[in-house]
């Protein structure tokens, strides 16, 4: 899975951070995945390498401002271009309504099916919220001002890699066969031999996963989505020294970040959702967020739009596939 970051600031955007957007890319499906979608996300993907012609599906933590402007237009436009095939939408409640309303007042027709789903039920009994044969989606209530609502994607475990010498060497010859094996089942060749796929495949290959986490103050309940997660993506709005304020908005710190990391155990960290006064120049900078956090979780990051990672299963490394705007510590 890759994740990308569209937007990374909190409340109103500033000169180098938009407001909160991450795009999750499904390259096993061709498909794109859009977590939140503040004011102009629509720009960010014509800035990004991404195709939003691939969007399918939209999840949307809260009905904030910062977390939902963008989606009229976003949507009038894949209207427009006439090449969507439809879109799922998840939320809380007055999601549906709030679409229906801009659409409606401001004669904006979709031309494709668009169907929204609300997610509150799921999200306060713990059922699954979306799975097929290779994804599962996950939710959760966090604490905030607003009913608001954290997100965990698994890519599921898959079968072991085939072994297409030893299939060769079995004398079964490539074909759909092959694609029988590789899942597991059993073939009955043309011979009569039962050839059974699990003998072909070696040990399960494990999935991965990605939690995204915003808006709340410090949350069990994120702590018990994300456990064992390859990527927590969880808000920063505030550093430690103004957590009065946090508590009092219902946002988190870097430290209150770094807890739900290390109490989840999660691989990797990254902080988003900064406040605009984090900029260089100020007394306090994203660095310094980033370093109260590393204190608490070593496996820190932070974000900042347009940085790419790839979220890989625990044999294998996560890496920053693309950097096209600058080194990390830019504001």
């Amino acid at each position: 899975m890759q994740v990308t970051f569209l937007g990374t600031s909190s409340g109103v955007p500033t000169r180098s951070r938009n407001v909160s957007a991450v795009a999750l890319r499904l390259p096993q499906r061709a498909e794109l995945w859009l977590f939140d979608c503040g004011e102009a996300t629509q720009h960010q993907f014509l800035r990004s390498e991404l195709r939003v012609s691939q969007l399918r599906r939209i999840f949307v933590t809260h009905m904030h401002g910062d977390h939902v402007l963008g989606l009229p237009g976003l949507l009038a436009s894949l209207g427009l271009a006439g090449s969507c095939s439809g879109l799922d939408l998840y939320g809380p409640d007055p999601l549906r309504d709030y679409l229906e309303g801009v659409l409606r007042t401001t004669s904006t027709r979709i031309g494709y099916p668009l169907r929204t789903h609300r997610v509150r039920d799921a999200a306060l009994s713990g059922a699954v919220l979306l799975e097929d044969d290779d994804l599962r989606v996950r939710c959760t209530a966090l604490t905030h001002r607003v009913p608001a609502f954290a997100y965990r994607v698994d890519r599921l475990p898959r079968p072991g890699r085939f072994d297409v010498e030893k299939a060769k060497e079995l004398g079964i010859p490539p074909g759909p066969i092959y694609a029988q094996l590789k899942s597991g089942r059993e073939a009955i060749l043309e011979d009569g031999r039962v050839i059974r796929g699990s003998a072909l495949c070696g040990p399960p290959r494990p999935g991965c996963s990605v939690v995204y986490c915003t808006d709340t103050v410090f949350s069990e309940a994120a702590v018990e989505l994300a456990r064992g997660a390859d990527l927590l993506i969880h808000e920063s709005t505030f550093s430690h020294g103004e957590a009065a304020m946090a508590i009092a908005r219902q946002h988190s710190t870097s430290t209150m970040a770094a807890q739900t990391a290390l109490e989840a155990g999660v691989r990797r960290l990254v902080l988003t959702h900064l406040s605009p006064r984090y900029l260089p120049g100020n007394p306090m900078t994203p660095d310094d967020l980033l370093a109260e956090a590393r204190a608490i979780f070593p496996a820190t990051e932070i974000a900042r739009d347009f940085l790419t990672l790839e979220v890989q299963p625990l044999e294998e490394d996560e890496r920053v596939v693309s950097e096209p705007f600058g080194s990390p510590s830019i504001a």
